[in-house]
């Protein structure tokens, strides 16, 4: 692990409490951890109350948002790592496939059917919905900004050696 180039913060324990003078010293993990829990958990109820799940909506974006269909293998390597588990990309599109919202075509590949595009098209909408309660208040100026922060701590753990 490389030296600091500057005098660190002290870290202090977390604290929802903390005030604004204070948010440098709060750990970065138990903030993003606790923007992930929230919302995730704000998308999942969204999409379960339209009987559809998070990683469906994932795999149906996949399938329509390359140049190319995809395979089934290339859809299961690109989304587990987000899944909940290794067998559940799988299992997702064998769910869609079975609902009608996927098909697999004559090269063995993914493409979506006139309901999976409609499908998507509405949870679209409702992940828009969604994102304007998030991003309520902030700029998109701000959004950019905090995410290059992430992206640049992300960097800093992998340089380091980090997993």
């Amino acid at each position: 692990m490389r030296p600091p180039t500057r005098t660190a913060t002290d870290q202090a324990p977390a604290d929802p409490a903390a005030t604004d003078d204070l948010l440098a010293t709060q750990p970065i993990g138990y903030w993003t951890g606790l923007a992930h829990a929230a919302v995730t958990r704000q998308l999942r109820d969204a999409t379960a109350r339209v009987d559809v799940t998070q990683p469906q909506y994932w795999v149906l974006n996949r399938v329509n948002g390359g140049p190319a269909a995809p395979s089934r293998e290339e859809v299961v390597g690109q989304l587990t790592p987000l899944a909940d588990g290794p067998h559940e990309i799988a299992r997702v599109i064998d769910q869609l496939l079975h609902r009608g919202w996927l098909r697999i075509d004559a090269g063995q590949r993914l493409r979506l059917t006139d309901a999976g595009e409609a499908a998507r098209v509405r949870l679209r909408e409702l992940a828009t919905e969604l994102r304007a309660v998030v991003h309520q208040g902030i700029s998109d100026e701000e959004y950019v900004a905090a995410l290059k922060v992430l992206r640049r701590m992300v960097a800093n753990v992998e340089e380091n050696g980090g997993s």
